[in-house]
């Protein structure tokens, strides 16, 4: 009997942890999928690769109106643009009816929306807003970063198209009043006075956007297309200085963004035989690092298999551009006054692999995009070396074109800001480049916020060193 006493006392606790394991296993799913819910049900929480992702909070400094959307309703009640031969937005020969809201469609000034598309998705209601990434709060103290609302594009581009002659020049310059209004403002605000306007985030994707303040707002956190247009040079030098002065633009502090594409997107599924190796539109002769453009097109225009065309993509252009565009393996990709261009954004968006030639060159998203798995780079001795871009290009099998071109469509909305709304104000795309913009923002604020805490503790009469580790 005691044998069986013994099993039966043996048996009892045996069960006894089963249960308790399998009690303590429940429990654990249950909490892990009420965690899981909660985040997912966060829209300022997004899961990405196994980690919880939070969203930027962005205060919106409360400026005129005048200063972005009544700009709008300036620009449509305008004249022509004086630059173009055909504007189309101001056309000569029938009535201009007022678009209130919508962003001017004349290349010079669409190519530069950025801040159009930003601005639209922090008007949006919070209720329509989960895929933003970007949560706007109401008082400053609860903000990681502040928004300056100023279109200082469109405000740039107006004063340049009225052919006046008074960029340059502050009497007169409307554009200059604004910018100056703009400053005056954020000098007596609070958040400006705690940070310095540090963690202040300015949209001047035109390379003359607030060109009159720029010594103002050099600490700020700067949306820029490329850092070509903050050098003084002369307008024939053909090199750009190998250190950028961090008082100015950095990649530490400051974010490239996409210019917006001017043409439409191809999806893969529509892609068709290409006839011509590489193609290329726009001007042949440009300053600066851009005098390669013209040794380029000595060396490539008698190419059998090469198409070079000078002009812009305005009404007839931009027909030319598509199909130039759809129809070749490659797009060239040269630098012009600046190392970057729209032109990059149209090629991606037209399935042709980009061949960028500019040693210079800042491209948006590096960290979170590889841009050589669906575009070949090319260093500017090489280019310059007589039959050796086409014989390079010729050397891609069509395995490895087609790789490019499938890599490029995973890509495309990374690159495209456009909601479908008529006046910009609307849910974004969750995969598009705002949300793109404001996670590379995001990256930067513990470096924002370090040399905030810095300044601060300061004594009073001396400098803290401004400091830049630029790589």
């Amino acid at each position: 009997m005691v044998p069986k006493m013994t099993s039966m006392a043996v048996a009892r606790p045996l069960c006894s942890h089963s249960c308790l394991f399998l009690a303590f296993s429940l429990v654990s799913i249950v909490s892990l999928l009420f965690f899981s819910n909660s985040l997912l049900s966060d829209p300022n929480l997004r899961i990405s690769r196994g980690t919880v992702e939070t969203g930027i909070n962005v205060f919106v400094a409360e400026l005129p109106r005048s200063l972005n959307y009544g700009l709008l309703d300036k620009y449509w009640s305008s004249p022509p643009d004086s630059r173009i031969p055909s504007d189309p937005d101001h056309p000569t020969r029938k009535p201009n009816p007022p678009k209130p809201g919508k962003y001017p469609e004349n290349p010079l000034i669409k190519q530069y929306s950025a801040e159009y598309w930003i601005m639209g998705d922090l008007e949006t209601p919070p209720e329509k807003r989960i895929g933003s990434f970007a949560k706007r709060v109401f008082r400053e103290s609860e903000a990681d970063v502040v928004f300056v609302p100023f279109f200082a594009t469109l405000s740039a581009e107006m004063e340049l198209g009225n052919g006046k002659g008074s960029f340059r020049k502050r009497s007169g310059n409307e554009d200059y009043q604004r910018q100056r209004q703009v400053l005056d403002f954020l000098n007596k605000t609070q958040a400006w006075k705690r940070s310095g306007g540090r963690d202040h985030v300015f949209v001047l994707t035109d390379p003359v956007a607030m060109w009159h303040v720029r010594d103002e707002i050099a600490l700020s956190i700067l949306l820029v297309v490329d850092f070509g247009g903050w050098f003084r040079l002369d307008s024939k030098s053909s090199s750009f200085p190998e250190r950028i002065e961090h008082t100015q633009v950095s990649v530490i502090k400051d974010v490239i963004v996409p210019y917006t594409h001017l043409l439409p997107r191809l999806d893969l599924s529509r892609n068709q035989r290409r006839h011509s190796l590489l193609y290329f539109k726009g001007a042949k002769h440009r300053h600066r690092g851009g005098l390669i453009r013209k040794k380029l097109w000595d060396l490539l225009v008698d190419e059998h298999d090469i198409v070079m065309e000078e002009g812009f993509p305005n009404a007839t252009g931009r027909e030319q551009s598509i199909r130039g565009m759809r129809n070749s393996e490659f797009c060239l990709h040269p630098a012009g006054d600046t190392p970057t261009s729209c032109r990059l954004f149209d090629a991606i968006q037209s399935l042709c692999i980009p061949v960028i030639v500019s040693d210079n060159i800042e491209l948006p998203f590096e960290g979170i995009l590889d841009y050589s798995e669906f575009s070949v780079f090319v260093s500017v001795s090489d280019a310059l070396t007589p039959k050796w871009l086409a014989n390079h290009l010729r050397s891609f099998s069509d395995r490895d074109k087609e790789s490019f071109r499938s890599r490029m469509a995973k890509v495309q909305s990374v690159f495209v800001y456009d909601n479908g709304r008529a006046d910009g104000i609307g849910p974004i795309q969750p995969d598009g480049a705002v949300n793109h913009i404001w996670k590379k923002v995001q990256q930067k604020v513990p470096m924002v916020k370090e040399a905030v805490i810095r300044e601060r503790r300061k004594p009073v009469g001396t400098s803290v060193p401004l400091r830049c580790q630029c790589i």
